[in-house]
């Protein structure tokens, strides 16, 4: 996924440009480019690797204008390098455009423009969208920029400027996210609301397909049949603190501490008298019983949460319940009718594998409902109910507390829909919500107590080459997560593991310098996963053991023991996980890594 700003106003487009790239370079930063509007035309300036290559390069030889955009690229078409990076400009240099998706039919247009003379400068799909723009044009530049969106199939967040309209910049979306900023006398656009902080918080969300114009003093929105349609204009809530690191080293370790807020805003509101109330889902209760089947789509760490929610959700609502990856659901012919429920998890929204699988599912009539943490983004617009997370912007590219909200979320859906489908759930559900209460000074415990004996298990096994994690049931995605966690920034190899698999090859793998981390706090498969901890031991294997305070078995088998506070079963995976968490952070963060921006990955992937 990409960054995208642009500015129109009275200020130094250039210096708004590379502040507001600086808040989204976590979506993508092999390179960056603006265009900036000033006397002489369009000026272009880009630069490979980090932002930081640009902002030096604009400081040594500054693009003054009150007019630009600029963007920050995570490559899908074209390798890294500056003739790749955006903004793409036209052959005659009038037009200059930034992009968000991807245009699959690229090289069908591509062919057609080099057949009519149009000579290309870079490998990306991206620059053909400039040349269209620019074909089309013939002074109306939204007429030009309309001609040229129809001709695309894919996704995409434009924002397309013109030499000749100094007062005019025309966005499109389909498939990604795109926003309007309203100012005072100036005016924004940007991919992500955390650019807009420092100027307004007054923003236009653009709906799927459409189009919109912008100047310094006005915005319209357009359908795709490019009819002027009313704008809602929303304030957000967010703060400019949220989006900054508030004295942590990185983002991640941040937004690690922040969970028992992103927890306690979770569960907010959503429990009246000790009942979990789902009533913002305005689901139809007949149609809800006439459910048959659940399935949820997700990718990711979105999909581990599913995972936990499958088992909470057949607890709960004795309804069978799939997890799949989005990725191979719409290739894998799923049975879908009007009596499935289908479930699309997404921290950003904009996931695209998840998007096509909603498409799916909705095409054949299926009941669709997201947990989402991002308000006003696509998946939540296709759905008829989103459960938000509340988890705030989450910036590092892994993700921490959007998962344990996601966890938060399905234990509140799970029983939610249990009492809808008239399950004798009350019970149980007086007693999760009791724990659901109890978990954000749980976490809070957690982080303050266990960070020492995690920093010690960090520093010991930082140059070990494999990791193998194991849980069962509930924590058999905890293992997932956590194999995950450290695979993606520390780059180790990592595996997870169901416990009872072990048998079945895993413990071939094990021997004196081979940790495993054990998932086991208390619940019905503590003492097979102690007798998993044996099989270790046998065969002289490490075991680093997450397990509940006072558990003295556990204590006794383990070579490391990170303990978690007591708490019923099924929130166990919130709490089991954010050690593991902590422990990829500290073997990253010792081995040099880049926390909050690894290798080859970017934070919301908006292209299959």
């Amino acid at each position: 996924m990409c960054g995208i700003v642009g500015y129109l106003g009275q200020r130094d487009a250039s210096k708004v440009l590379i502040e507001g790239l600086a808040r989204l370079e976590y979506r993508g930063y092999d390179s960056a480019g603006v265009a900036v509007l000033n006397g002489e035309g369009l000026k272009l300036r880009r630069s490979v690797g980090r932002l930081k290559n640009l902002a030096d390069s604009l400081k040594q030889a500054p693009l003054h204008g009150n007019m630009g955009i600029g963007h920050t690229r995570w490559a899908t078409h074209g390798v890294p390098a500056e003739k790749n990076a955006h903004p793409h400009p036209s052959e005659d240099g009038k037009v200059a455009v930034i992009h968000n998706g991807i245009v699959e039919n690229y090289r069908e247009i591509k062919a057609e423009l080099v057949a009519a003379g149009v000579k290309f400068a870079s490998d990306t799909d991206t620059e053909c969208i400039a040349h269209l723009v620019a074909h089309y044009y013939k002074g109306d530049l939204l007429q030009a920029a309309h001609k040229a969106v129809c001709r695309l199939h894919g996704a995409w967040a434009l924002v397309i400027a013109h030499a000749d309209h100094p007062d005019l910049l025309v966005v499109a979306r389909r498939g990604s996210p795109l926003l309007i900023g309203l100012g005072e006398g100036e005016n924004f656009v940007a991919s992500d609301v955390t650019p807009l902080l420092p100027y307004t918080r007054r923003v236009i969300y653009i709906d799927e397909g459409q189009l919109g114009t912008i100047s310094r003093k006005e915005a319209h929105v357009y359908d795709a049949q490019l009819r002027e349609v009313p704008v809602k204009v929303e304030t957000t809530t967010l703060t400019l603190d949220a989006a900054e690191k508030g004295g942590f080293e990185h983002f991640m370790l941040k937004e690690i501490h922040e969970q028992p807020v992103a927890v306690e805003a979770t569960v907010r509101g959503r429990v009246k008298d000790g009942r979990v109330d789902l009533s913002e889902l305005n689901l139809d209760a007949s149609r809800v019983k006439a459910m048959r089947r659940i399935q949820l789509i997700a990718c990711g760490t979105s999909l581990y949460s599913a995972m936990v929610g499958k088992y909470l959700l057949e607890r709960f609502t004795s309804l069978p319940t799939e997890a799949w990856s989005a990725s191979e659901y719409r290739y894998a012919n799923p049975i879908i009718d009007a009596q499935t429920l289908v479930v699309a998890i997404s921290q950003s929204g904009e996931t695209a594998d998840t998007l096509e699988a909603l498409r799916l599912a909705k095409s054949k009539g299926a009941l669709a409902v997201s947990i989402c943490n991002v308000m006003g983004s696509s998946i939540p617009r296709m759905c008829e109910g989103t459960l938000y997370t509340r988890a705030g912007p989450e910036i590092g590219v892994a993700s921490t507390k959007a998962y344990t909200a996601q966890l938060t979320a399905f234990e509140l859906l799970a029983l939610g829909l249990g009492r809808m489908l008239g399950c004798d759930i009350a019970a149980d559900e007086a007693r999760l919500v009791a724990g659901l209460n109890a978990l954000p000074a749980q976490i809070k415990k957690l982080l303050e107590g266990d960070i020492v004996a995690v920093k010690r298990c960090a520093k010991r096994y930082q140059g070990v080459a494999n990791f193998m994690y194991i849980g069962r049931h509930y924590n058999f995605p905890t293992a997932l997560e956590g194999a995950l966690k450290l695979k993606e920034i520390s780059y180790i190899h990592a595996e997870g593991y169901a416990g009872g698999e072990m048998k079945h090859g895993p413990l071939a793998l094990v021997e004196g310098t081979f940790p495993t981390i054990a998932i086991a706090p208390r619940g019905h498969t503590r003492e097979k996963m102690l007798s998993n901890i044996q099989e270790i031991k046998a065969r002289k294997g490490v075991v680093v053991v997450v397990a509940t305070e006072g558990d003295a078995e556990a204590h006794e088998l383990a070579d490391y023991i990170i303990e978690i506070p007591a708490c019923e079963e099924e929130l166990s995976p919130i709490l089991a996980v954010v050690p593991l968490q902590l422990l990829a952070y500290y073997t990253a963060n010792q081995l040099g890594r880049d926390v909050d921006k690894p290798r080859n990955l970017a934070k919301s992937v908006t292209v299959e």
